[in-house]
């Protein structure tokens, strides 16, 4: 017994889709575009208390109050800020190393979790570590609830990339005690209530703007008389830091030999270590939160590269599919001899419970200007409603009823070609109408011995609605668009149930319609083509069907045809190594199914979360224009394809809604169909309710174009 259509995998999507926003904001919040507080220096602050402006660079505050301290003599401490970096922190440890130096690291929490084995190798070179917030927050401007979380998401971040918590902190945007204004030293000053020792410098090298090596050289040994010692602040990160590296490299070769060391700012201080070891629960917590960011930023990259790739294929897709429709056409409304006479055709009609069209169907399969034989045989399935009677009423001429117990669309059809007396055969679901030159356009490419099939143009009745004129753009657009382009590189993955026109040798020579999976035609059709005979799109006969005229019908449509799609992709696979005609399918239309059918939409809603993401916490302007391109792109085929149909380009101001609703639609569609698929469950047939498009003008017959 095969399992049932799942169910609790919504609940999964949900929470994937959860997860996703959450590593998204996570990421955002990391690299300081989303919540961050920007740098604001309004006016003329007021400076902080002259105790602290007038003392060293080390503020601790053990005792409740303020005391500065100062390097001692012939003492430098390196401190560098706003890393780890893997590109620039890895060489500077170099260059440290090679002269016998140690330093100090002011980290921003967001790049350690980033980084959690160079965080490591800062601590087992003996280089000691200090907080520079989670984010590079500007502390003076945040609340102060903002502050304890940057400095607790980065004691997390340290616990789990290296076990360890730390003492010092340094403010981003700070720089000398002189220079500290009161809103810093509020911020200051609740860091060192926590317990942190405040970290300034003497010697701001200003290495972030790129001055050049002679001046970050001259700036770290500013004022340096009878060997006093100082803190000189560079950086590992933030942008090319050639300049800081050479500097560093200067300074130590120039200092060394005059009997200066560099150290460690709690060494030569005489302070307790900055690093105490994290407690177990911290460290489990941190691992949890550098796990989260790395995930957050690997998702991020990878989702800035499915976006760009995404719309690089589908504009190729558009391209291409414009290219060969333009061939299609030139091709097939080139003048063209006579026909010959056309064959005698039986129409095939599988019925169940269709009581709301079925008359209009009938009377238009009848009233056809096709010159030779015409018999329509409509297959009563085990209708449970007034279907066959309706037909047996009609009383036309050339008709036939077929009752059977209730076996599937499939066993219908097969019935159907079982009592069929022609060769050609014409196979017309029972919701659709035909035009009175539609039978005689359908089967004239049969007149070519090397055509097997032939689909018709379907298109939307009860368009009348948003969601009517959306699935007409999708059948001109969409569809017919990709028929145009199978014809010519003659891979025709579908001819639709709706209309197609196939030889009864043919269909011999295939099996009959096949019933194994949801999605008959589709799987008729492949198997037609790895026979190597040509399966063509005639734009000229034209059926008029009903569309789903609600979400859940739609959905129960797009569902069964998407899974039974699969399901005809799985059993034809081998196609694709075959050579010959079987071979040109399978490489050319199932790759294009798998690419733009399946892959593309199961990331899809992932890409567009993002781009959404970056609409409201990145910079706008990206997403924004691509996505007006798409829709204008969208729109020009739009135009084009329904030109090429005959149609006028009103409807096409539902597009861009189109895009934001109903193309999120078709891609749950997928995910869900190919989570049934993975899942082996089992999947009903599923109807459709008519509700009788034709029915209230019987002898509706849509003007010959």
């Amino acid at each position: 017994m095969r399992p049932k259509e799942p169910r609790g995998h919504w609940v999964l999507l949900l929470l994937g889709g959860l997860a996703l926003g959450v590593l998204l904001l996570l990421d955002g919040f990391a690299h300081g575009t989303l919540g961050e507080s920007p740098r604001e220096v309004t006016g003329n602050p007021a400076p902080a208390p002259s105790a602290v402006t007038s003392g060293g660079p080390v503020i601790n505050m053990v005792d409740g109050k303020p005391r500065s301290l100062r390097m001692p003599s012939k003492t430098i401490a390196l401190t560098f800020d706003d890393g780890p970096d893997p590109e620039w922190t890895p060489k500077l440890l170099d260059v440290l190393r090679a002269r016998g130096a140690k330093a100090t690291f002011f980290t921003v929490g967001a790049r350690v979790a980033e980084n959690p084995g160079l965080t490591e190798r800062l601590l087992g070179e003996g280089h000691e570590i200090g907080s520079h917030t989670y984010t590079h927050v500007d502390m003076a401007s945040a609340p102060s609830w903002r502050n304890r979380l940057e400095l607790d998401l980065t004691q997390r971040a340290l616990a789990g990339a290296a076990g360890v918590h730390t003492r010092l902190m340094r403010m981003p945007y700070s720089s000398r005690p002189d220079g500290l204004t009161a809103p810093e030293w509020r911020a200051a000053r609740e860091a060192s209530e926590d317990g942190y020792v405040v970290v300034l410098t003497d010697r701001d090298t200003e290495d972030w703007a790129r001055p050049g090596t002679d001046a970050i050289v001259r700036r770290a040994l500013a004022a340096d008389r009878h060997g006093e010692g100082a803190i000189v602040m560079l950086h590992d990160s933030g942008g090319d830091r050639t300049q800081t590296l050479a500097a560093v490299a200067e300074v130590a070769d120039r200092l060394r030999p005059q009997g200066y060391r560099f150290t460690t700012l709690t060494d030569a201080l005489r302070l307790p270590a900055a690093e105490v070891a994290a407690p177990t629960r911290d460290r489990a917590v941190g691992w949890t939160l550098v796990t989260a960011q790395r995930a957050a930023a690997a998702l991020t990259g990878t989702l800035g590269v499915l976006f760009g790739v995404a719309g690089a294929l589908y504009a190729v897709r558009l391209i291409a599919l414009l290219l060969f429709a333009h061939v299609h056409m030139r091709r097939v409304r080139r003048p063209a001899p006579p026909p010959g006479p056309l064959p005698p055709v039986t129409v095939i009609v599988p019925a169940y419970n269709e009581e709301a069209g079925i008359a209009a169907t009938v009377r238009s399969l009848v009233d056809t200007d096709h010159p030779g034989f015409v018999e329509v045989i409509v297959v009563d399935d085990g209708s449970g409603d007034r279907t066959a009677e309706i037909v047996a009423a009609l009383g036309e001429p050339g008709v036939r009823l077929i009752r059977k117990p209730n076996g599937g669309k499939p066993s219908a059809l097969n019935a159907g070609i079982a009592a069929a007396r022609t060769e050609v055969l014409v196979l017309v679901d029972g919701d659709t109408v035909f035009q009175r030159d539609t039978l005689r356009h359908l089967v004239v490419p049969l007149a070519d011995p090397e055509v097997g099939a032939v689909s018709g143009n379907t298109k939307v009745a009860n368009r009348g609605g948003i969601l009517g004129r959306w699935q007409h753009i999708e059948y001109v657009i969409g569809f017919n668009l990709d028929r145009r382009m199978f014809d010519v590189l003659r891979c025709m993955p579908t001819v639709p149930g709706a209309i197609g026109a196939f030889r009864r040798s043919v269909l011999a020579r295939v099996g009959g319609v096949p019933g194994d999976t949801l999605a008959e035609d589709t799987d008729l059709t492949m198997a037609i083509c790895r026979t190597g005979l040509r399966v063509v799109y005639e734009e000229k006969a034209i059926a008029w069907t009903e569309a789903p005229s609600s979400l859940r019908q739609l959905w129960r449509q797009r569902y069964r045809w998407c899974y039974g799609t699969m399901q005809a992709m799985w059993k034809h696979r081998r196609s694709v190594v075959e050579r010959g005609g079987s071979g040109r399918f399978g490489r050319r239309a199932l790759g294009y199914l798998t690419v733009f059918q399946v892959v593309m939409p199961l990331f899809a809603p992932a890409v567009d979360l993002f781009a959404l993401f970056g609409v409201l916490f990145l910079d706008p302007a990206g997403p924004v224009l691509m996505w007006s391109v798409f829709v204008a792109a969208q729109a020009a085929a739009g135009a084009y394809a329904l030109w090429l149909d005959g149609e006028t380009v009103r409807p096409l101001w539902v597009l861009p809604l189109q895009q934001v609703v109903y193309r999120q639609l078709m891609y749950l569609v997928v995910v869900q169909s190919v989570v049934t698929a993975l899942l082996g469950a089992g999947l009903r047939w599923h109807t459709i309710r008519r509700t009788g498009t034709f029915s209230d003008v019987p002898d509706l017959q849509p003007a010959s174009r």
